[in-house]
C-alpha cells in the first residue's frame, strides 16, 4: 500500500508468515495495555473480556467485513490499524497500536493515513474513533490528521469520540 520511514503499510492477511506475529502479537499487547490504563489489569489474553480476546484470537473472525491494516518493518509487524466496515457511509478507525520500539517513527500516522486514504477511495463520508481520554498523544495525532471532537456515541465513561468528514 505505501511505504513510510522504512515501514511499509499493507492490507492484512498478508501473503506468508510475519516475524513475531502479525496481528493477534500487536492486538493482544493493545488489549492489554487498554485494561492495565483502565485500572482493570489481567495477567493475559485469556483473562481478558470476551469479545477483546475473541480479536486476538482470531482477528480473521473478528474483523471479517473489515479492514485491517499492517505497518511491516521487514517482515515484522509493528502497527495495526482496523477500518471498520462502512454503516450509513460512517466507517469507524479501532485499535491504533504501535509497537513500543516503533514509536515516534510515523507508523501511526501512515496507518491512520493509509486507512483515511481507503475509506476516500471506497466513498466513505465519515470516519470516526472513539479515543480514551487519557491517550493525549493519539487525541493530539487524530487533531493534527482532521479529526475534531464530536457528541459522544457511546456510553462509556472517558471516551472522547473525534470524526472526519472525508
Amino acid at each position: 500500500m505505501t511505504d513510510h520511514r522504512g515501514v511499509s503499510i499493507v492490507r492484512w492477511p498478508e501473503p506468508g508468515p510475519l516475524a513475531g506475529g502479525g496481528p493477534e502479537t500487536l492486538l493482544a499487547a493493545y488489549h492489554l495495555r487498554t485494561q492495565a490504563e483502565k485500572g482493570e489489569g489481567v495477567a493475559g489474553v485469556d483473562d481478558l473480556p470476551e469479545r477483546y480476546r475473541a480479536e486476538v484470537l482470531d482477528p480473521r473472525a473478528a474483523f471479517l467485513d473489515d479492514v485491517v491494516l499492517l505497518a511491516l518493518s521487514g517482515d515484522t509487524a509493528v502497527g495495526c490499524l482496523v477500518l471498520t466496515a462502512p454503516v450509513d457511509g460512517r466507517a469507524e478507525l479501532k485499535r491504533l497500536w504501535t509497537d513500543p520500539d516503533h514509536r515516534g517513527l510515523g507508523v501511526a500516522s501512515g496507518l491512520v493515513a493509509a486507512a483515511l486514504a481507503h475509506a476516500e477511495q471506497g466513498g466513505i463520508g465519515v470516519v470516526r474513533l472513539s479515543v480514551w481520554k487519557w491517550r493525549v498523544d493519539a487525541i493530539a495525532l487524530y487533531g493534527r490528521l482532521g479529526f475534531t471532537v464530536s457528541e459522544s456515541w457511546d456510553a462509556r465513561e472517558q471516551l472522547v469520540c473525534m470524526e472526519r468528514v472525508m
